[in-house]
């Protein structure tokens, strides 16, 4: 029993210096609008992604909304909201709204 008690702890070992550790990330949450959003998602998609300090978009987890990871302290949420209120022009195709 003690055995594998020791091989057990060993796995555990293992697994947690084998997992990365993300520390510097966080999540923003954006809610996304406009008549025609849900068309440019590829180009919502691209905006956030040239935002320096972006690591991944999520659009699909939730609809209607964009899951950012950034690197903390980089990035500010509102020129997330800025990169998605540039697509295809002023408010008509797609809208960033910061989620608290």
């Amino acid at each position: 029993m003690n055995s594998f008690i020791k091989f057990g702890c060993l796995i555990g070992f293992a697994c947690a210096m084998a997992t990365p550790v993300f520390a510097g990330e966080e999540k923003v949450m954006l809610m996304l609008g406009g008549k025609y959003c849900d068309a440019y998602l590829g180009n919502v998609r691209d905006a956030l992604t040239k935002v320096a300090g972006v690591k991944a978009v999520d659009l699909e987890s939730m609809k209607g909304h964009a899951v950012v990871t950034v690197e903390s302290g980089k990035v500010k949420p509102v020129q997330l909201a800025t990169a998605v209120n540039g697509v295809k022009g002023d408010s008509w195709y797609c809208t960033g709204e910061i989620m608290k």
